[in-house]
Parts: structure tokens; sequence; C-alpha cells
């Protein structure tokens, strides 16, 4: 029985979902953060589940030679990034083998192997960050929070983001601290900014900021634009009004201070409008080839009619009417379907139409008017197909079904069901669109049998 405080040696076997290293000690999962499969090390037990227990390294025996000198200071506090102490090869590896077994164990597959398409750069790669705000010492400070907490882990230089989007928040704290404007308090409900929202175009260069912010103006806004127009790129600020308590980013109203409200740029040689609330792949360099994938895999040609459910600002859709017939999106979020609308009319793409709908709903009324769609592209949130959802999905009986999944645990848990009821899965490819952190993208090509 293992005892809470106690050290004991330990050899770590394999990886969690999270990218925590698993160990086995007198029978019990004993889970360890950075941790790297292969190594031998003592443990000690800092909290005991029936079960499982959580430990930490207090010494390493056997170093593996995947372990590498972390190129970030707050790495071990901040909860953006989960690999930085080992190399980009094992964490390829450690995220290939989660969706394989994942796919495997609740999908009810037998993959040998899942392949990868690793990025060509772990840093500098994230085209949007949202930086939380708190008060230190009577002063405005932003960075990322600890991971599982809402304590701000002031973080000066992220190094998953291009320098510029560092810029703004530097300017934006100055603004604050220079303006006596406080940063919004969670527990009181006082205070006024909450966060600073940062994308920027990987190709226009283009930036937007939006200053999320418990209230409808900020003083003296001409000399925050001011600031932040010696940052190259900076098109457009925003104000994203959030006087709700709780911890959701972006509320429902924005209000334009300067520049258009949104920005613009490129992806797959198309370009596309981004407001605050549009849905974009934050990789551009990797979104290309996982779309560039989905589409072979797909198999498109002029005479198809292609459904892309939860498509966002129309990227995915927009991409596949290059090759398809017809292409209809759904999605639920009003404005993404208007920046969508947009994205068609701009790039000249009258093949395109956009549904502002559930998913579900949206594909049987397209089934009630005869329209029966030989390709549908689904690309979820992490919670992944409503039952509705995969139940209309079935009924129209897509000839090809391309799944993108941001999660492999809802991914293997729908392709099983989608099993039962007549697809076969094809293809499996991984996709890192995140160096450094635990998430992983996959990408499943399914057909009906028979």
């Amino acid at each position: 029985m293992l005892e809470k405080g106690q050290i004991y040696e330990a050899l770590v076997e394999d990886y969690t979902a999270e990218g925590n290293g698993v160990a086995h000690i007198q029978g019990c999962a004993v889970f360890l953060p950075n941790a790297i499969a292969g190594e031998q090390c003592l443990v000690r037990i800092e909290r005991m589940g029936k079960t499982w227990a959580a430990g930490k390294m207090t010494q390493i025996l056997e170093r593996s030679s995947h372990r590498v000198n972390r190129d970030c200071p707050v790495a071990k506090l901040c909860g953006g990034c989960d690999f930085r102490h080992m190399d980009y090869q094992e964490e390829l590896r450690l995220k290939a083998e989660r969706v394989r077994q994942t796919l495997n164990r609740i999908g009810g597959e037998s993959l040998e192997t899942v392949p990868i398409l690793g990025a060509p750069r772990r840093n500098g790669y994230r085209n949007k960050a949202q930086y939380p705000v708190t008060m230190e010492k009577g002063k405005a400070v932003a960075g990322f929070f600890r991971s599982g907490t809402h304590e701000v882990i002031v973080t000066p230089r992220c190094v998953l983001l291009p320098k510029e989007m560092d810029q703004v928040k530097e300017l934006v704290l100055e603004y604050m601290n220079r303006e006596g404007v406080c940063a919004y308090d969670e527990a009181a409900q006082t205070g006024l900014v909450r966060h600073i929202y940062v994308r920027r175009g990987a190709v226009s260069g283009e930036i937007l900021v939006c200053l999320v912010v418990n209230g409808r103006k900020i003083p003296r806004s001409g000399e925050l634009i001011r600031r932040l127009k010696t940052v190259k790129g900076f098109t457009t600020l925003v104000l994203g009004v959030n006087t709700k308590a709780g911890n959701s980013v972006l509320g429902e109203e924005f209000i334009t201070l300067v520049g258009p409200g949104y920005i613009e740029d490129t992806l797959c040689g198309l370009n596309f409008r981004l407001s605050p609330k549009s849905f974009y792949q934050v990789n551009h360099h990797q979104a290309q080839r996982l779309y560039d994938l989905a589409i072979h895999q797909a198999e498109i040609g002029k005479k198809d009619t292609v459904l892309d459910l939860y498509c966002g600002v129309g990227t995915i859709s927009l991409v596949m009417a290059k090759s398809a017939g017809r292409v209809i999106g759904v999605e639920v979020v009003e404005q993404a379907v208007l920046d969508a609308k947009e994205n068609a009319r701009r790039n000249g793409l009258d093949n395109a139409e956009f549904l502002c709908a559930d998913a579900g709903k949206a594909t049987l009324e397209l089934e009630r008017k005869g329209i029966r769609p030989d390709v549908v592209v689904v690309d979820p949130p992490r919670k992944g197909l409503q039952a509705d959802a995969i139940e209309a999905i079935c009924r129209i009986g897509p000839k090809r079904l391309v799944y993108i999944s941001c999660d492999p645990a809802t991914l293997a848990r729908d392709l099983a069901i989608f099993k039962q009821r007549g697809f076969a899965v094809k293809q499996v490819t991984a996709a890192d669109l995140f160096p450094a952190c635990a998430h992983v993208e996959t990408i499943v090509l399914l057909e009906i049998t028979g």
C-alpha cells in the first residue's frame, strides 16, 4: 500500500492523454508530470486516489536520451506547454501512439501504427493568444494560467507566439498602469480589463487586438491606440464586452474603436476575413496540410456535393469548393456564418452556400429537400458529434465521410457508432497542430461498406 509523502523507485512506462508520465508502483498507477517514458526515477507520492496516485519526480536515476533543457523560464509553471522537457521526436511518437491506442481501445480498431504530420517548427507558430490580466502589487500584469487554476503566471515572452503579439500585450499593460486602469477581479467581479486577445494573420501580418472588458468603454482610448500603432501590422482595436460572471473569455458584443474590426489572411490560396469570434486554426502551416489531406482523402470531383458541418468561417468549405460542384456549410454561430458568406464572396466562389443552424437539424432538413451529399466533412468541437448529428449523417448515407477531430477519445467513441451503422474506417492520420502542447488533431476517412 502506497503512503503519501513516501519516496519510491519507479520506471516511467507510458503517458496519459494529457502527456503526464505513467508508472506503476505496487500495482498502483502513478501519474508524473515532466516525465519521459523509459526513465528510472525516484518518486514522492503527493496525492492518493482509490486506484491511482499523483507523484513528483525527486531524482532521475536513468535519464532519457529524449530529455532536453527547457527553453522557457516559466514552462514548469505555465499551463500553456506540456512537452518543453522532451525533444520533438518523442513528442510526435507519444501523440501518434495516443491516437492509435485510443482508437483501438475505445473505437474497436486494430491499428498497428498511425502516421503523424509533424510541424516544421515548435516555436512562433500560434496566430492567436488570449492573455488573462490580473493585479499584482498594484500593477496590471498578464501571462497565462497555471495548469488547472486561474492563477496568472506572468509571461514576459511566450516562445509559441510571434514577438509582435507579446509586444501588444506589454503595450496594453503599459497603458493600463499609466492610466490607472485596473484588471478584472474574478472573485469580487470588479475592475475593467479581463483579457488581452491578439490575433495575427500568418500571411498578411495584420494584427487584431480585442480588449475584453467588464464594461462598454475604456478611459483615454486614443492613448492606447497611439501605442498600438507602433506595432508592425496593427490593424484594428475592438472592445469585447463581457460583464458576466464566469470564466468565458469573449462576450457577445463587440465595439470597434479603430480599423475595420477584423483582419484578413490567406489559407490554401484563399482570402479569409477573421473577426474576434471566428474559428481559425492557430497553426497556419499545419492547417494547410490538414485541409489538403482532407481534400485528397475525400476524392472530391466537380459533380460532387459536399456538406461541411461545423464549418466556422468556411475555411474547409471554400477550400473544397475549388474542387466540388456544390458545397453547403453549416455552423451554429451567426457571426461565423456571416464571415463565411463574405469569405465566399471575396474569393468569387458562388458554388458555396452557408446555413446558420444546428448540424443535425440542418442535415435532416437537406434530406427532406432531396439533397444527399456525396461527401460529408465534420470538424466538431472537443466534445465530438451530437447523437442527432450522427443519426442524420447515417440517414443521408454519404459515399465518403471525413472526420477531423481535436480529441481522440470522442473521435473513437463516434467512430464506433459509425461502424455499427455501416461505415468502415479506411485511413487514419494524426497531425500536430500544437507543438509542445498535449493536443493532437486526427483526420479519418470513412466509407459506406457493402
